[in-house]
This record gives structure tokens, C-alpha cells and sequence, in this order.
């Protein structure tokens, strides 16, 4: 037992828990107390109860689980936060239930309003696209851009194509891909960098719908035991933020990323400002190199097994990607790339070690954002070149239903490769990529451990050699989002000293049947030691 200070008020403690620290020194406890927003002792139940006085809450845990708060290493927050407040598309299972909830939700909201979000899933019908004459009798009085799941595409009815001046003639966009039918005509298919033909013309939401997404994202995590997140974002989200963050309202821990072109402002707000502190943090970057496989713009080296003449899309230049990397490596900003096809991710490995070498030894902790389908040799070289692999296993028992059908058996081996990840010494971040998957980490920790797709059709694990353990899953979501955002001295696991953010579980993850993994409930999730969320 360590008492971070004799002169510490203790205001709360959690006793007869089946504590995991997550700290190699003492990996188990059953008690821990709290003063202010830090971890004052870890002990037994006995000790912990003589330091607590009068004044303390004390929380008899009853034999759950605690394990220190959940990191989401790669959110879109806000945009979660929206899609919690527009229509629900995500397990819309037939066209005629995706046109029937578009036309109830329609209902809702005034005319001219723009519905938006969606995260629509074309595999759920059989992979037919959606066109936007689906939707145009039911949506005459409003623009609709509604988001396939993964963010990758999108699907305008005519009023908004009516909005942003496109007709037939609209021409091509490099990194984009508009769908037309066999006569040019737009189906209303959006994919990558084409989206912005649209996005331009989509009106901004108020400072006030914005800060009330916020509150909603905070809200939901809370409920998940997600104490922190990694926000791949923009300025503007910053902004958002930074307001929340100078009233207090900050409930969930933000390390937030802005876009690499956009290095050199970072840079300067860095060396005017500072990194921020235990809840905004800034000085990382999140670029590009490609699309997503359920959209077939993921880069890829040989072509979609379903798609003979079609390889994926590069949404930025190597040229350019090596040029922003460079430039904020030299500046002392961690760089965070998205990269999913395996052509993309062998890119952007290229592209690390080359500046790696050039500017020399320094703890830079690059990212990869999603690694979803490296080939065997680049995985090894994610160890070699240190860099982190930041995944997603939600992604994994969801594409599970259908990639074998676009890249085929051989290349899916190595696809959501968690193990061979670990094997190769690469540091491992989980997170959801939420609004793309729902922010569940006891969700995450099941796919990662079990591999079983969500239409249960590998009951024994899809690719199982490439199942992981629960400590593994946990450590994952814990230590490795805390390392990714350079918070490991402060987060990701319950010691003296660290900030009080842990998570209270119905079950020992440990001890369960893997398939019940994701039956497990959150019971209680403290964020600097305060309570912000409890279970009725």
C-alpha cells in the first residue's frame, strides 16, 4: 500500500473489488482510495477503510471489477455526438426499412432543415448501393447527406444536389469518386474526397448545437467506462472544446487532433500556448492516404478479389505526406495517419522510417491509424520502425461479414492481425473510430478476444490465430491509448500518484466465458475522481 501523501483528504474509496491496475508492481488489489483527482493508495479492503474518514464515500464494490478508465484512441466525437441526436441507419435491414425510417425522421424536423449522419450499411441489404430516387418522394422538402457507416461515402437525395449546384456535368475529383449510371447521371453516391462537393454547401450547426453534441458524446462514453479520447478532428471541433474546457464542463479526457496540412498553425499554437493539460491536450496531427475497404477506396497493392480493375483510391500524394510528416516531425508534433489497404499502410511505413532516419532519435510516436489489411512483412516492420498500431476491433467482427469477399481468403490472414501486432513488439491502441462504430471497449475487448462476426457465423473466431487475450485487450484500451497520447505518466493505469479515472464491471473479464464478454455492464465510471456515471 502507498499513500501519495500524509496530508491528503481521501473523499472516496473502493473497497471488496477485484481490482486490475493494469501496473506490472502490483497487477491485483481489492480497495483503492482517492484524494482529490488522484489516486491517493491501492491496498486491501482493511487498509483502504482505516484511511477513509467520516467524510468519505465509500463504495462497497461487492466483487466487481475495476480496471482504470477506457481510452478510445480514435473517435469523432462531435460527430458522434450528433449522429446520438439524427436518424438511426446503422441496422436499417432491408432498402424499405432505410426508406421508411429516413421518411419518419423527415417527419421531425422543419422544412429546409438538412438530415445528415445516418451510418447507413449497404452489406445489410445484400450490398446494393443506395440511390437518391429511394429517398426523393419522401424527402422533397429537405436536402438529405446521409454517411455509410464508415464515413468513406455518402448519399445525396436531389434537394441537396439541387443545393450544391450539381448536375450531370459535375466533373471528377482526385482522391473522390462521384457514382453515376450508365448514362453519367449522379446516383447521388458520394465516395472520399467527392464528398466535399457536397460538404461545401452543407450549412454549419450553431455554437449551440455543437456544444449540446459535446454533451451528448460525454454522456454516452461516460456510460462505456470511456474515461479519454483520441479526436481525430479539426479546428473547429478545438474551438468547441476549448469552450467546455474554460467553463468546466469537461467530463471525458480529450487529446485532440487537428488536420496535418495544417502543421505549422499547430506548431505555432503550441509554442504560444502549451500542449494544454490533464483534460485538452493538443500537438498531434491525423492525415489520409486512403479510403475504407467497405466503400472499395481502402489503396490496395493487387486488386479487389470482387472488382478485378479496381485497387482503391490515394486521397493524398505520397509527395505531400512525406512533406507534412517531415515538417511536423521537425516541429516536435506527433503525426497520426489513416492507412487501411495494404498498399497504403507499406506508403506510409515508408514515409515514418524515411523521416525517422533523416531527423534522428526522438520519442515521435507515430501512428497508424486503423492497420486494417498490412500484408505479413509490413506488420513486422510496425515493430521495427516503433510505430503505434492504433485499432479498432469493433471493425473487425463488423467487416468480418464480407471482406473474404473483396480481398479474398490468402490476404485476409493478415487482416485485424492483433496478435501477429503484438508478436512483431508493436504498441497497440485500441478505440471505436466512433460515429464509424459505437464507443463500447467491453464490446471491443469481446471482438478482439472471440473474433466472432456479428451475424455469429464464425462462432469458433474469424482467423482466430489472430485472437488476443483479455489482459491484452484490456492493457489495449488502458496503457496503450495512455502511451499513444504521450499520458502514460498520468493515465491508463490505478497507482498512487495517477489520475483517478476507473471503470466498475458487473464481471471479472477475466474469469467469464469469452462469449460473454460483451454482456458485461459498466457499473460506475469516475473521471479525476469524481462519479460520472452510476448505474441505477
Amino acid at each position: 500500500m502507498h499513500l501519495l501523501a500524509q496530508t491528503a483528504v481521501i473523499t472516496l474509496a473502493v473497497v471488496n473489488a477485484r481490482i486490475w491496475t493494469g501496473d506490472a508492481r502490483r497487477p491485483w488489489a481489492d480497495a483503492l482510495a482517492v484524494a482529490g483527482d488522484r489516486v491517493a493508495a491501492i491496498g486491501s479492503s482493511a487498509e483502504i477503510k482505516k484511511l477513509a474518514p467520516a467524510s468519505a464515500r465509500v463504495i462497497d464494490a461487492h466483487g466487481a471489477m475495476v480496471t482504470p478508465g477506457f481510452t478510445d484512441a480514435h473517435v469523432h466525437f462531435l460527430d458522434g455526438g450528433f449522429a446520438l441526436q439524427s436518424v438511426k441507419l446503422r441496422d436499417a435491414r432491408t432498402k424499405a426499412e432505410f426508406i421508411q425510417r429516413i421518411t419518419a425522421f423527415a417527419k421531425t424536423v422543419p422544412a429546409g432543415a438538412w438530415i445528415l449522419n445516418g451510418d447507413w450499411d449497404h452489406e445489410n441489404w445484400g450490398g446494393e448501393l443506395p440511390r437518391k430516387e429511394w429517398i426523393d418522394s419522401v424527402t422533397p422538402n429537405h436536402p438529405v447527406w446521409i454517411n455509410r457507416l464508415d464515413g468513406h461515402m455518402s448519399l445525396a437525395n436531389s434537394a441537396a444536389l439541387k443545393a450544391a449546384g450539381v448536375t450531370k456535368d459535375v466533373k471528377e475529383v482526385t482522391g473522390g469518386t462521384i457514382v453515376r449510371t450508365s448514362t453519367g447521371e449522379p446516383t447521388g453516391i458520394f465516395k472520399d474526397n467527392a464528398a466535399d462537393i457536397i460538404w461545401r454547401h452543407v450549412p454549419p450547426p450553431s455554437e449551440l448545437l455543437k456544444d449540446r453534441a459535446l454533451d451528448a458524446a460525454m454522456t454516452y462514453v461516460a456510460e462505456q467506462g470511456v474515461t479519454a479520447v483520441h479526436n481525430m478532428g479539426t479546428w473547429d471541433d478545438l474551438a468547441v472544446f476549448r469552450r467546455a474546457r474554460a467553463a468546466g464542463k469537461l467530463r471525458t479526457r480529450i487529446d485532440a487532433y487537428v488536420p496535418i496540412s495544417s502543421w505549422k498553425r499547430l506548431a505555432d499554437e503550441v509554442q504560444a500556448k502549451g500542449r494544454g493539460d490533464d483534460w485538452l491536450r493538443i500537438g498531434g496531427l491525423k492525415g489520409f492516404v486512403d479510403g475504407s475497404i467497405g466503400s472499395h477506396t481502402a489503396l490496395m497493392l493487387e486488386p479487389f478479389t470482387d472488382n478485378p480493375t479496381d485497387k482503391g483510391l490515394m486521397v493524398n500524394t505520397p509527395e505531400h505526406l512525406y512533406e507534412w510528416t517531415s515538417a511536423a516531425d521537425k516541429a516536435g508534433l506527433q503525426v497520426a495517419v489513416h492507412a487501411i489497404g495494404d498498399r497504403a499502410i507499406r506508403m506510409q511505413l515508408d514515409i515514418f522510417a524515411r523521416v525517422a532516419k533523416e531527423d534522428g532519435p526522438r520519442d515521435r510516436r507515430f501512428r497508424i491509424e486503423h492497420a486494417q489489411h498490412p500484408t505479413f512483412t509490413d506488420i513486422t516492420r510496425f515493430g521495427t520502425v516503433g510505430v503505434i498500431a492504433s485499432m479498432q476491433p469493433y471493425h473487425a467482427i463488423d467487416d468480418g461479414r464480407f471482406v473474404e469477399r473483396v480481398i479474398g481468403h490468402e490476404r485476409g490472414k493478415s487482416t485485424y492481425a492483433f496478435k501477429a501486432m503484438l508478436d512483431a513488439k508493436a504498441p497497440l491502441a485500441f478505440g471505436s473510430d466512433w460515429f464509424v462504430a459505437p464507443p463500447l471497449p467491453l464490446v471491443g475487448i469481446y471482438a478482439a478476444v472471440t473474433r466472432r462476426t456479428l451475424d455469429d457465423k464464425n462462432p469458433g473466431g474469424w482467423y482466430p490465430e489472430q485472437k488476443i487475450t483479455v489482459e491484452q485487450a484490456l492493457r489495449a484500451y488502458t496503457t496503450g491509448g495512455a502511451y499513444a497520447g504521450f499520458a502514460e505518466k498520468d493515465r491508463g493505469v490505478l497507482a498512487k500518484g495517477m489520475l483517478a479515472d476507473f471503470v466498475m464491471i458487473d464481471k471479472d473479464l477475466t474469469t467469464v466465458a469469452p462469449e460473454t464478454l460483451r454482456d458485461a455492464k459498466v457499473l460506475l465510471t469516475v473521471v479525476g475522481g469524481k462519479a460520472v456515471f452510476e448505474r441505477k
